[in-house]
């Protein structure tokens, strides 16, 4: 006799086990569910570190792109992946010991000037729409030009030209004209690409259409949309998972209430 009771009664304790969400299928789906999550979670985050590296930017000369004090997250690239209207992370002991952020308007064999007969910024010859950019000096009374500084530089094989996007008060490539290089840097200068802005704003740089018919076209962007989804997804399952049993229990000690009420 104790011993069918003690069947009966660890059968019984398995059967409520199963119900309430202390075991089960469902407990093994949501360990299941939960070890995903943590390998989305951990592994976007060691992604993200390897490949992007914060800067805060110090000035206003990119602006109204970015702004001073901005913290935007920078693709680590070598130079040979840079393209025309990428904003970049660069170091040249010409410049300032500092890293600097520009964006890159011309490569090697380009010939890059201003003004055209629209104000424009020229680049082999074409006008280049740079809705981006801010207001800049100019010399010239009731009109607005890409650039206050009148020049044309074909930039040598390897290096980049670099402007900021407030070419009224950048200290750029312009700056360094009458340098070896005519203001241009080389390739292997540029330590990132700018992807995205992480703060104050969280947003994604885009690509200037006006480069795209150019050769070469434009960058494409990094992975860090897909690390952050990755991340978002990953912190979801963990949370999601681990929610599972506290809910199962409190949905089942419900039902049996409501059926120790309905005897």
């Amino acid at each position: 006799m104790g011993g069918t009771q003690a069947r009966g009664t660890s059968g019984n304790n398995s059967r409520r086990g199963t119900r309430d969400g202390r075991g089960g299928l469902g407990n093994v789906l949501s360990g299941i569910v939960v070890a995903i999550g943590f390998v989305l979670f951990v592994g976007g985050f060691a992604w993200g570190a390897l490949l992007y590296q914060p800067y805060t930017v110090p000035t206003d000369s990119m602006a109204p792109t970015v702004n001073p004090g901005d913290r935007v997250l920078a693709q680590r690239i070598e130079g040979s992946e840079v393209r025309r209207g990428d904003v970049v992370v660069f170091t040249d002991a010409a410049w300032s010991a500092t890293p600097m952020v520009k964006r890159v308007v011309a490569v090697g064999g380009d010939r890059v000037g201003c003004c055209g007969p629209n104000g424009r910024l020229t680049v082999n010859g074409t006008e280049i729409d740079e809705p981006y950019i801010a207001p800049a000096d100019t010399t010239t009374p009731g009109r607005t030009a890409a650039s206050g500084t009148v020049f044309e530089v074909t930039v040598p094989e390897g290096n980049l030209f670099l402007l900021g996007d407030r070419r009224g008060n950048s200290l750029d490539s312009r700056s360094h004209l009458q340098e070896a290089g005519q203001g241009t840097v080389p390739r292997s200068a540029v330590d990132a690409r700018v992807d995205a802005l992480a703060w104050p704003d969280a947003r994604m740089l885009d690509r200037p259409k006006a480069f795209e018919a150019l050769p070469g076209g434009t960058s494409r962007p990094g992975p860090l949309r897909l690390q952050v989804i990755a991340v978002v997804v990953g912190a979801a399952l963990v949370l999601l998972g681990a929610a599972y049993g506290p809910l199962a229990r409190a949905l089942g000690g419900g039902r049996r209430r409501e059926r120790a009420d309905a005897r």
